[in-house]
């Protein structure tokens, strides 16, 4: 059981860290196809507005309402990108405690 259990620590550290990752890389490709992009009826900025649309929500919920689309979408890039690093090194400790 107990290399079963290390098993899915490893499987963990590499999952949940490039969730993490993906949902920060396109958040910011969301930011930078916006600047580039003028017209809001672009294929690209619907695919991104789709994509990211569940990734701004929960951070959305807790601005006050009105905020502006772009600093939702960048702080929501910023929320992400603290969660990816945090999850790293909580979970690379747990794998060094866990191996030594």
């Amino acid at each position: 059981m107990d290399e079963l259990g290390f098993r899915i620590v490893v499987l963990i550290n590499v999952v949940v860290p490039l969730l993490f990752f993906m949902a920060a890389l396109y958040l910011f490709l969301h930011i930078v196809f916006a600047r580039v992009i003028g017209s809001p009826e672009n294929p690209a900025l619907w695919f991104f507005a789709v994509v990211t649309g569940p990734l701004t929500r929960p951070v959305r919920a807790v601005l006050p309402s009105g905020t502006p689309e772009t600093r939702v979408r960048t702080i929501a890039l910023v929320a992400y990108v603290g969660a990816w690093i945090l999850v790293r090194v909580l979970l690379a400790r747990l794998l060094h405690g866990w191996a030594g």
